[in-house]
């Protein structure tokens, strides 16, 4: 019965918080509380006990990091000297935008397409590019780079993994949906931009960025939907969208001159650059080390990042603590080791990785992909430990599958790209974005399935 109740518990809580602005680490929170107190018996002490504060210092610094570089004009640099770099061919810009959207995940932010899409879709009007080809591109960019060691998807699957006692592979982990992500980006390319490589007609210089709308926008901040996920975690149907940032007040345009490199501005690239020497090379905690970059940068620079905390995403932090201290409830209760057993009872791991495959895909297309994460790790732990498939290939395998579906016009990535799209119907323009995300959820599963699970078994 305790079984039962605590999966019941854990569909309800997932489906609230995707059809309703609640942040799920809320819920999880009190189905913590409840379920592991009311119904299973343990100890409130030992479920704040819980608490993974490792995960909470992960996501808080790195959050608080990239914050402190948003703030002080860094991210704005790295953003105008790339797009200086395209020249005068379309398809340059198009592959500019990807490569901008990996490194700003790839740094940190989980808000890469949220800060790229007001660039981005109305350059592909401007320049003639597809629109829909412009999106899912910036979109697979970022999705390519988001488990890097130091954003916040690849520090919480590998600091999960660790706690599971299945070990981390960060460099596997980064690779296989970089790799598959980029593959994906080159056959839309080759499908719908081949005229790009053709065509030459259209001359780009970057002092021609203001457009007859007003001027090319720089977004000056993160417009999350109000399930509180961070870019690419999904939301649902309860994501909200703010405005036209073209009509809005608070646009600024790209300037004419390149943006001043700063002393504050090196000072934080140089920062990032010590985090991933620390974190990547030397093997400390990433958030411990974001959290000691940033500080030294506040202290360096104390006026320019002004109540710099309240831009941590704070949203986030419930969400990934919630829902871990939620499944450490389902450990304690013996939940995840009936599932584990179950999972086991079907008899064949490599079809039950599948499954878990195709369903971490349909769940994340509507709602949080590291909540889908958070949940289906854990579930996965006990097969992992038994040594009946690879652990590098069916983690890669499972975080591909729940964030590669961050196409859907339901996910935040998806939201902002159907906002910014400069096209005369958005209606059939959603219609195409989720006739395409339906694609993904039924071809990327399989694939990254016999690529990842399947070949490594058969060697």
């Amino acid at each position: 019965m305790v079984y039962a109740i605590s999966i019941i518990a854990l569909i309800a809580i997932f489906t609230v918080a995707t059809i309703t602005p609640i942040n799920m680490g809320l819920l999880a929170f009190a189905g913590a509380f409840l379920i592991g107190g009311a119904i299973s018996g343990i100890p409130i002490e030992d479920i704040i006990d819980a608490f993974p504060g490792s995960t909470f210092i992960i996501v808080g610094g790195i959050t608080l990091l990239f914050a402190i570089a948003k703030a002080n004009g860094t991210i704005d640099v790295v953003i105008d000297r790339s797009l200086r770099l395209v020249g005068g061919r379309r398809w340059a810009i198009l592959w500019m935008m990807f490569l901008l959207s990996g490194l700003l995940m790839a740094l940190g932010s989980v808000l890469a397409v949220g800060m790229l899409a007001p660039i981005a879709m109305p350059l592909a009007k401007r320049n003639n590019i597809n629109p829909f080809l412009m999106g899912m591109v910036v979109s697979h960019g970022a999705l390519a780079c988001c488990f890097s060691p130091i954003n916040l998807y690849g520090a919480f699957v590998n600091g999960l993994m660790d706690s599971t006692g299945v070990g981390s592979h960060p460099l596997a982990l980064f690779l296989i949906p970089f790799v598959l992500n980029t593959l994906i980006a080159l056959v839309l390319f080759l499908v719908l931009g081949r005229d790009l490589i053709k065509d030459r007609t259209r001359a780009f210089d970057v002092q021609d960025l203001r457009d007859q709308e007003g001027g090319l926008p720089v977004p000056s901040g993160p417009r999350p939907g109000n399930t509180g996920l961070p870019e690419g975690s999904g939301g649902g149907t309860a994501v909200q969208v703010e405005a036209d940032p073209i009509e809005a007040a608070s646009v600024t345009t790209v300037p004419d001159q390149a943006v001043p490199l700063t002393r504050v501005r090196v000072l934080t690239l140089l920062g990032i650059a010590a985090l991933v020497l620390l974190s990547v090379t030397l093997g400390v905690d990433i958030g411990v080390s974001a959290i000691c970059v940033s500080v030294v940068l506040l202290l360096l620079a104390p006026k320019t990042h002004p109540k710099v905390v309240d831009n941590i995403a704070w949203p986030a932090v419930v969400l990934v603590c919630g829902v871990q201290t939620y499944m450490a409830v389902m450990t304690q209760n013996g939940t995840l080791g009936f599932l584990g057993d179950a999972a086991s009872a079907l008899g064949s791991p490599l079809l039950t990785a599948l499954i878990l495959c195709y369903a971490v895909a349909i769940i994340s297309a509507f709602g949080s992909s590291i909540g889908t994460i958070g949940i289906a790790l854990p579930l996965a732990a006990p097969m992992l430990a038994a040594g009946e498939l690879g652990a590098i290939g069916f983690v890669a395998a499972i975080a591909f599958s729940a964030t590669v579906v961050d196409v859907s016009p339901f996910s935040t990535n998806g939201v902002m790209v159907l906002a910014e799209a400069r096209v005369d119907d958005k209606a059939r323009f959603q219609r195409k974005m989720l006739g395409y995300c339906g694609l993904v959820v039924l071809l990327a599963p399989p694939t990254v399935w016999l690529l990842t699970v399947v070949g490594p078994s058969m060697t």
